[in-house]
């Protein structure tokens, strides 16, 4: 298996309005650490999974789209729980889709919210 990792960030603020959450309930700000890993079993026609050039593009018009935003206002996330889990598979399903016409492969995507935690979703 081949594979090419990127890696990015987005600052959002959110709210996890359950008392499960404790203090993460109330709104505050997070800073993700954004690995992306482009994996395929085949080298494209270029001898690459990804062009990294286009891997930070596509990425950084995904994250672009909640960068600096407070997630609790968006109608997209309207009634949902913006863990990091969940952020990890809704950027993930974004780049994949923007994606499919110059990627066939696994994508997994990483989100560091500190230097001892982070949640990842994989799939195609």
């Amino acid at each position: 298996m081949y594979s090419v990792t990127i890696r990015e960030h987005v600052m959002i603020a959110h709210s996890l309005p359950d008392d499960f959450f404790g203090p993460a309930k109330r709104l505050h700000g997070a800073t993700y650490v954004v690995d992306v890993t482009f994996s395929s079993e085949h080298l494209n026609e270029y001898s690459v999974v990804v062009d990294i050039g286009y891997a930070h593009q596509v990425t950084k018009e995904v994250l672009g789209e909640i960068e600096y935003r407070n997630l609790d206002d968006m109608e997209v996330f309207e009634g949902k729980l913006t863990t990091t889990e969940f952020l990890a598979k809704h950027i993930h399903d974004n780049i994949l889709i923007k994606s499919k016409t110059v990627f066939k492969g696994t994508l997994k995507v990483t989100l560091g919210e500190s230097h001892i935690a982070c949640a990842s979703y994989q799939g195609t």
